[in-house]
């Protein structure tokens, strides 16, 4: 396999014109910070970052939605990256209300089991997580057991932003980690050029080039270079179960409006796990107030440092908006690897 500095200076014999590339991972966003990719590549090709972290595009309401339960005499259990996340009221870290971060709703059931409160699992996550979440349903968990269901589903975001037209956008790196459970087969409905990538610096910039190539050759496919780990049907066994418990529904995202069938809510057969169906809660939107522009992060529109707290009123330890919370948020990784303006 050719190294990472010989596919760049391949690249750059393909890429003519100025072109912008799209990745939706924050996965991939970390391994192009740390290992530098944008410093290899040719001037005119830039890579922006659409809204690839789970966290990041959990909106206010949500957040808000999980504070109001945590006023109750109920556990909260919830992934490090959501504690910090701030709501119109603080945050998970700073409720007094009881807040226990696990690993996997696996670990919340257990904690259900273990006790007789009502315990919530906060569920977040795109395709990838869905599925053993439903799995975990469907083997019966204790009655004081219950989710918030805050799933997305990323080909209907990838749609709206091509329709939208906000940011020309010539080309998509796809997400490997989803791809992986769901395969790509429903991204070949977006007549524009994308490329399945896994997460080395190599897979990242032969995806890169592989995308330059149908640039110059003027064409629109699916390609994948990730073939280890993804194919174009998916895991099937994944994806049944996934729909066995969930099905489609219109949801807002951080950054976007209600956006038609890209949530994921409990059928009816499995409404008693349902959260905001038990305890009677309204998860409404919040208007933004702040000067975060964590927003237009998610929407390829900007750069983390074009904001002007970033790393000064925004820190990880100080974080104003999700992107600078999770480790898998644009902010702070560009925050941590000190990346600087992309011109």
């Amino acid at each position: 396999m050719e190294t990472g500095k010989e596919i760049a200076s391949t690249l750059r014999t393909h890429v003519t014109r100025p072109v912008t590339f799209m990745h939706i991972c924050g996965t991939h966003e970390a391994s192009i910070a740390r290992t530098g990719i944008r410093t290899l590549l040719p001037p005119a090709l830039k890579i922006v970052m659409g809204p690839g972290c789970p966290v990041c595009i959990t909106p206010q309401g949500e957040i808000d939605a999980a504070l109001e339960l945590a006023d109750r005499d109920v556990i909260l259990a919830t992934y490090g990256d959501l504690l910090r996340v701030p709501g119109t009221a603080g945050s998970l870290e700073s409720t007094p209300g009881e807040v226990r971060v696990v690993q996997g709703i696996h670990k919340a059931v257990d904690l259900a089991r273990k006790t007789e409160k009502e315990v919530v699992f906060i569920s977040v996550g795109f395709e990838t997580t869905a599925p053993t979440v439903a799995a975990m349903l469907l083997t019966d968990p204790p009655e004081n057991f219950s989710i918030l269901s805050y799933h997305r589903l990323v080909p209907p975001a990838m749609g709206w932003l091509l329709t939208q037209g906000e940011a020309h956008l010539d080309g998509f790196i796809l997400p490997g980690h989803v791809c992986t459970i769901t395969g790509y087969k429903d991204y070949e409905q977006f007549p524009v050029p994308q490329v399945v990538a896994g997460f080395e610096p190599e897979d990242i910039l032969l995806a890169l080039l592989m995308l330059a190539r149908q640039i110059e050759k003027d064409e629109h496919r699916v390609e994948n270079a990730y073939p280890r780990a993804v194919n174009r049907e998916g895991n099937q066994k994944a994806l049944a179960v996934m729909y066995q418990v969930f099905e489609p529904c219109d949801v807002e995202w951080r950054g976007f409006p209600v956006i038609p069938g890209s949530g994921l809510r409990l059928k009816e057969e499995f409404s008693c796990y349902d959260a905001v169906r038990k305890f009677g809660i309204t998860v409404r939107h919040v208007k933004k107030h702040s000067a975060c522009i964590c927003d237009r992060v998610l929407r390829g529109v900007a750069d983390p440092t074009d904001c002007r707290m970033f790393g000064k009123a925004c820190t990880p330890r100080t974080p104003v908006g999700p992107c600078m919370v999770s480790h898998e948020g644009a902010c702070k990784i560009w925050h941590q690897y000190k990346v600087k303006k992309v011109i």
